[in-house]
């Protein structure tokens, strides 16, 4: 008889489970979580003083030019939705499929998944050029007559489905916290703590009514969100495929942006339970070296689908004969940008083969090494994708080069800023673990569980 691995580690009981997760958003935080949020909120400053200064001056102040008029917004934007698909995966595929081991890691999954998209929505407004303008673009009855948005261009199928995906990631993320949102309240002291929680957890008393209604709409969001995890990416996808630019035209695009979504997510999924269980010792019982072994091979099975789609480009374009198809996959490997080319290869199939010993599965340094490089090689794959196939045109007299400025670097590592700055807010205001959802699994491989060292 196989024993099954424990999902939570120590002899905790429901009590310690409750006081574990609270304690964070009751007490002060340590110097290491202060420090992290200074960081984070200094890069946000930085971010923003950058965006008001394009928008201000225009957009020459970064690299775009032509032929090369897609550059760091629209790569940037492509990372960060991809960013937010495991928070979806994770959530309601996972909860579909029954798989416990998702308790832990689910809430904090599903507010990556709000944060990144928050994160991503600003680089198209900023990409306009004029973002106070930016509500042209919606589809509404206007002074313009018939003056309408292109309904057959994959960027308006961009806004409804980003939109879309955003608003029911939200609501799922939300209605996933009301139970535990009601638990703070209640052991809140102060006035208005309580009367800020209490709003937020929408009257909620625990009764069987109360838990049968939430059950019901949990279930059923999981349930429309799972088709996003595919329709989201592959939307996102259409804004290359559709075209008919060697580089872009393939329809392997859709299935292909979606695992490397999947593989990207997971990779920021891994960096910030390697965070938080640096940040918060105690969740080490919860966020176990079990759950990020998972994570792990997960990441090593979506780079090999990565991978495999690279090979089948060069397959594809070299099976079909036309010579600008192979050109544009040639000039990626071998021409002025192999440098990013090869970075993407490096850092999207070969590093995370090291997942295969057991060993690295299990160590956090190498993990989250790993997990860093990983959204590092999702970043250039989007930029070989956007910039290679635009700086070499038809005609050689239409070629030309993207170089990124200071203000291209200032929007991409800023956006990390606001990301982190959001996420570290998150873990002092809310429960970053599911109370609700760990508590029904503290019995999995209980007296398996009282023999492991907790402090992995």
């Amino acid at each position: 008889m196989i024993k099954r691995r424990p999902l939570i580690w120590g002899k905790k009981t429901y009590k310690d489970i409750t006081d574990d997760i609270c304690e964070l958003i009751e007490t002060a935080p340590g110097p290491k979580y202060y420090m992290a949020l200074l960081g984070a909120k200094s890069v946000f400053l930085f971010y923003l003083a950058v965006m008001g200064t394009i928008a201000y001056t225009g957009m020459g102040l970064m690299g775009v030019n032509s032929p090369v008029g897609w550059g760091t917004d629209i790569i940037t934007f492509v990372f960060w939705i991809g960013i937010g698909h495991a928070g979806t995966l994770i959530s309601a595929v996972l909860f579909l499929f029954r798989q416990k081991w998702r308790t832990s890691i689910a809430r904090t999954a599903e507010a990556m998944t709000v944060f990144a998209v928050m994160t991503a929505g600003i680089f198209p407004l900023l990409h306009t050029g004029r973002p106070w303008l930016a509500y042209w673009l919606l589809p509404y009855p206007n002074q313009r007559g018939p003056l309408w948005v292109n309904f057959r261009s994959p960027l308006v199928w961009d806004v409804f489905a980003v939109s879309t995906y955003a608003t029911v990631s939200l609501v799922f993320w939300y209605v996933g916290l009301v139970p535990d949102l009601a638990t703070v309240r209640d052991r809140s002291k102060g006035v208005w703590r309580k009367r800020i929680y209490g709003a937020l957890s929408l009257g909620w008393t625990g009764t069987g009514r109360n838990w049968n209604n939430y059950e019901m709409v949990y279930m059923l969001l999981a349930g429309l969100s799972t088709p996003l995890v595919l329709s989201v990416h592959s939307i996102v996808s259409f804004d290359f495929a559709v075209s008919q630019l060697p580089g872009w035209h393939t329809t392997i695009f859709p299935p292909y942006f979606v695992a490397g979504a999947i593989f990207s997510g997971f990779g920021m999924v891994v960096t910030l339970m390697c965070l938080i269980r640096a940040l918060v010792p105690k969740f080490k019982h919860y966020v176990t070296l079990d759950h990020m072994e998972v994570m792990n091979k997960i990441i090593m099975a979506t780079g090999m689908l990565v991978g495999y789609a690279y090979g089948s480009e060069f397959f594809i374009a070299w099976y079909s004969g036309a010579p600008y198809e192979q050109y544009a996959f040639i000039n990626r490997a071998v021409g002025p940008y192999a440098w990013a080319y090869w970075i993407m290869i490096t850092c999207n199939t070969l590093i995370p083969q090291i997942f295969w010993w057991p060993k690295a599965r299990r160590s956090i340094p190498i993990m989250f090494t790993v997990s860093i490089f990983v959204n590092i090689g999702m970043w250039f794959e989007r930029y070989v994708i956007t910039v290679t196939s635009l700086h070499r045109d038809f005609l050689p007299s239409s070629w030309g080069m993207f170089k990124m400025t200071f203000f291209d670097f200032g929007v991409l590592f800023g956006s990390f800023g606001m990301f982190f700055t959001i996420f570290l807010l998150y873990l002092k205001g809310l429960p970053a673990i599911s109370i609700a959802e760990v508590k029904p699994v503290l019995s999995v491989g209980r007296e398996e569980g009282d023999k492991i060292d907790v402090h992995q």
